[in-house]
This record gives structure tokens, sequence and C-alpha cells, in this order.
């Protein structure tokens, strides 16, 4: 199939996938593990599908934290809990939170995009993609909101892989990445050091010329991957069906609509006609 457009079908799984972290049913979990803030909970239900990583892993796998940042919150996270804990608590916080944001989660047509986000989620090629084989490595769901959920964190994780690859072939670093994002889409630079743990001083050394361009186009090329292998159909099924599910799930939660990706939904799938 040819003509696939990755950012599109990005734009209608990441926002499944950002319950995860940006919930209060997420920080809740975290919270009654023992996390000391959000972000010890971020790191540690994300990097837990690598096992009790390292800071310096994390890191390396996450690409655009500052490395002070990631340190204050790992190896620490471990001694809370297990990477096993943290693994049960954000599934049963993106549980919570579905239900919240959806209502009914057993829809015929959220078990039918489980369906097709699951096949998709299996033609991932995960070499390279150390994100997206850990978490393809583990068991998946029986609930079909919660398989939809898995196979959605499988392909962002993907794309997140690919993405990282882009940038170190393109020779742009990760404080840099983020300088030249927020140049181009008009983001507070002040937000988005904050959001990562830079200094000004970094920053300013970091913000110099790269071609965040051919990082997209390689980043969207890398993740077409799947969507080739489901087929135009099931793709054109898949985008159909996740878009009224990632419209609701943004408009209910504003910490998805203001965030260091500058990914709003709401405004970039603009479907007429929708309302909550």
């Amino acid at each position: 199939m040819s003509g696939v457009d990755a950012r599109q079908l990005w734009l209608r799984f990441e926002p499944y996938h950002d319950v995860t972290y940006f919930t209060p049913e997420s920080r809740a979990a975290t919270d009654a593990l023992g996390c000391k803030g959000g972000w010890m909970g971020y790191f540690g239900m994300r990097a837990a599908p690598l096992g009790a990583a390292s800071p310096e892993l994390v890191t390396a796998v996450f690409y655009n934290f500052a490395p002070r940042m990631v340190s204050r919150a790992l190896p620490d996270a471990w001694s809370v809990a297990s990477p096993a804990a943290y693994l049960q608590v954000r599934l049963e916080g993106v549980d919570l939170a579905l239900r919240r944001l959806l209502g009914d989660v057993s829809t015929p047509e959220i078990v039918e995009a489980a369906a097709l986000a699951r096949e998709a989620a299996l033609a991932v090629d995960v070499a390279g993609r150390p994100l997206a084989a850990a978490n393809r490595a583990l068991p998946w769901p029986a609930a079909p909101h919660l398989a939809l959920w898995h196979a959605c964190t499988i392909l962002r994780e993907a794309r997140g892989d690919g993405h990282v690859a882009a940038l170190v072939a393109h020779g742009v670093g990760p404080c840099q990445a983020l300088a030249l994002y927020a140049r181009e889409h008009s983001l507070d630079p002040a937000y988005m050091r904050a959001a990562r743990g830079w200094t000004v001083e970094e920053w300013s050394l970091a913000d110099v010329p790269g071609d965040l361009a051919a990082v997209e186009r390689a980043t969207d090329a890398a993740a077409a991957g799947p969507w080739e292998a489901l087929g135009a159909s099931g793709t054109s099924r898949f985008i159909e069906l996740m878009t009224p599910l990632a419209l609701r799930i943004a408009s209910a939660n504003e910490a998805m609509r203001i965030n260091p990706m500058a990914l709003d939904p709401v405004r970039e799938l603009a479907v007429p006609g929708w309302n909550t």
C-alpha cells in the first residue's frame, strides 16, 4: 500500500496511549504506589517494560530528557516498587481513565479497533526499537479497550524509537531537537526546557540550525510499515474508528492538549460536526 500518512495515524493512536500518564487516575495510581511526584511515576511506568533500567539507559532510550531529570527519578523508582508493580498500576490507571473518558468500553467499535490495532502492532519491525520490543513482549490484556491501549502503546513507542533513530542519523541532539521543535511550532522555550529538564545555557548552546523537516519525513517513513501490512482497507477503517475516540479523550483532558509535542487532536483532526 502506497501513500500511508503515518502522521495522521499517529494523531489517532497517540491520545489513546497518552492516558497512561496524563490523567488523574494515572497519577493516583503511582502516588498510591509510593512515588515521589508525577515524574517518578512517569519514568517508572514508561521504563518498566525494560526492567529495572539504569538512568543512563533510560536517558539514552527516551532521548530528549536531560540526564539530571532522569536521575532524579531513577534508580530510586525501583526502590519504591518493582517494574512489575509499575506495569500493574499503569494498566489499572489506564483502565479507570478509559472507563471515565469513554463510558462504555465494550462497544463493537472498540472491539474492532482493538483487532485492527493488534494486527498492526504485531507487524511492527522491532529491530532497533527497544521500547516497542519491550512493550510487545508483555502479555496482551484480555479486555478489548485495554488490548487497544496496548497496541497503541506498541505503535507509539515504535514511532518514537524510529524518531530517535532519525534524529541520530541527521545529527540532531536531544536538546537541539526540542529547541528546533519549539521554534518551528512557536512553543514557549521556558515551558519546553522545564518539561525536559534542560538549563537556559544548555538550551542556548543547542538552539542551532538542523534539518528537522528531514527528520520528520524519515520518522513518518519508518512508521509506515505496520499500516502497509494492515492494508488500505484496514488502515482506513482504523482511522474511522479511532477518530472519535481520540477526539473524545483529548477534549475531556486539557493536559493532553498542552504538551511538548504540540499535539492537539481536537484542533488537528478538525472533524466537521463532531461533538462530545
